[in-house]
């Protein structure tokens, strides 16, 4: 992994895109400013501050005909199209040797061990958000940097366990298929009392979308939360759970072994029937609820923590600056070139 091991001193000015609407929030905790361009009718990708949420200020909106005319210090990709297509029909080419991030949400969907990542280019950082990913995909020449999540949660916001009952939370689990888990999802709700949440979840007797600022307080009143998902990355609604103090019941695949402890945070199997009785223990036994939840609490506490997520990306951030010295030399009005030595130590 890529240790720069030098520091941003001063906010730098970063172009993004709307990919993940949790982690974009997350990531504009960052003290940066960031740019994320727009379109007409906002199509994927160009929602910008998209409504429910409530964005920073240091999120900005930019008509995508207009990125050119920007000031930027850093580029972070999060999506093939805007790599292949917008670096060229958006980005002057000043704004092209600026240091490139491209931040890779998901494993292959592919070959699982031998699927080549698009970026090919030791001059480009990869940052893979679980070691998991890192591990799966063929990287080729590029250096990888892994950033866990980070995530917070209301101030007194903390497990009930009241509602005796399991939440799923899961965007388009019907359309997403086996790989998001709908068949395990449906197998299990057929004999534990679950509800789902999430975009397209009415389709499927869900509750609908909860608001991402009420969401945390939501989950808090639910016995346990459980992860239906075969194969996809950590999702960030798994750690906001845990950081309520929710105990997790999962799969035991991707990267939930490395975040989840039998006993201790919660329970994750391969084996469903498995999964199935520990559910009906934990809806008999509120106390054993809350202990596994009080350690998935402090799992989160000491892993996913906003403060170790922004540390992770001023490394990610100095270490990209690193990789394209001679390009920066070229590029002027505030870009990375003319800043890298006093803005990084």
């Amino acid at each position: 992994m890529l240790d720069a091991g030098r520091r941003i001193n001063q906010p730098l000015r970063i172009l993004t895109w709307h990919v993940h609407g949790s982690y974009l929030y997350y990531l504009s905790q960052l003290p940066h400013q960031f740019y994320v361009p727009v379109k007409p009718g906002r199509p994927e990708g160009y929602g910008g501050r998209s409504p429910g949420r409530a964005w920073p200020a240091n999120l900005h909106e930019v008509d995508a005909d207009r990125v050119r005319h920007l000031t930027l210090d850093a580029v972070i990709f999060q999506s093939p199209g805007p790599y292949e297509r917008d670096q060229y029909d958006l980005l002057t080419e000043a704004q092209r040797a600026l240091p490139y991030i491209y931040l890779e949400h998901d494993p292959p969907r592919g070959q699982p061990t031998d699927t080549h990542h698009l970026i090919d280019d030791p001059s480009v950082l990869l940052v893979h958000v679980t070691h998991f990913n890192a591990l799966m995909w063929d990287n080729g020449r590029t250096p990888v940097q892994v950033i866990c999540h980070g995530v917070a949660v209301p101030p007194g916001v903390s497990f009930t366990g009241e509602i005796p009952r399991g939440l799923v939370v899961v965007n388009d689990l019907r359309s997403r298929g086996r790989r998001l888990g709908l068949d395990i999802f449906e197998r299990v709700r057929s004999q534990i009392p679950l509800d789902l949440v999430g975009m397209g979840s009415r389709p499927l007797g869900g509750l609908g979308e909860i608001p991402p600022e009420r969401l945390a307080a939501f989950m808090a009143r639910y016995r346990f939360f459980f992860n239906p998902i075969r194969y996809t990355s950590l999702g960030l609604a798994v750690c906001e759970a845990m950081a309520v103090g929710v105990p997790i019941i999962g799969l035991a695949t991707t990267e939930m072994p490395s975040v989840i402890r039998n006993g201790v945070s919660g329970y994750i199997y391969t084996d469903v029937e498995q999964m199935i009785r520990r559910m009906r223990e934990l809806l008999a036994r509120p106390d054993r609820a809350k202990a596994l939840g009080e350690g998935a609490r402090r799992y989160a506490s000491a892993h996913f923590s906003l403060a170790r997520f922004a540390r992770d990306w001023e490394l990610a951030l100095a270490a990209a600056a690193q990789l394209r010295p001679s390009r920066n030399e070229t590029v002027r009005a505030g870009g990375l070139n003319e800043q890298a030595d006093r803005a990084y130590k």
